[in-house]
């Protein structure tokens, strides 16, 4: 599994020129799915970007997480996370989970951000031509990839 996260002073998505989801001050994260990715590891994830610490603290240092600033969330899927480009200019997606096994962690994860307590959980919708706009506050872009993690599977 894959996240780009963007701590964000506010951001939506659209589809079909109306808004599916917007927040304010929190994240926009950007999630893909890979073919050996499970419920275990969208837990681990979900743990590690509520408790991500990239907010400022009244001293100015990146101290605080989502839920210290009582931020919101907007998650949208983004199948192009797993994108291989080494065979040539255009992309491979074979790296990509299949989209049923990937819209069911998708869901996962999203309902286990709303379980932490988040002020706000938005989200895109999954398979959809999505326009996402956000106004980037720092800009702070983290990159979290399940492989850099050593997560021991039950």
């Amino acid at each position: 599994m894959k996240l780009v996260v963007q701590r964000v002073k506010k951001a939506k998505v659209e589809i079909n020129n109306k808004i599916n989801g917007e927040i304010g001050q929190g994240y926009l994260v950007l999630l893909g799915v890979g073919p050996d990715d499970d419920e275990q590891i969208a837990d681990y994830l979900v743990k590690k970007l509520i408790n991500l610490r990239v907010f400022e603290d009244e001293n100015g240092k990146m101290n605080l997480s989502i839920k210290d600033i009582d931020g919101e969330l907007l998650i949208v899927s983004q199948f192009t996370l797993y994108a291989d480009c080494s065979g040539g200019n255009r992309p491979s997606f074979v790296n990509a989970a299949k989209p049923e096994k990937a819209n069911k962690l998708y869901e996962y994860f999203v309902e286990q951000c709303k379980k932490q307590n988040i002020k706000k959980v938005n989200t895109g919708e999954f398979g959809a031509d999505m326009q996402v706009t956000l106004q980037n506050d720092g800009p702070v872009t983290i990159l979290l990839d399940s492989k850099e993690f050593n997560i021991k599977k039950q």
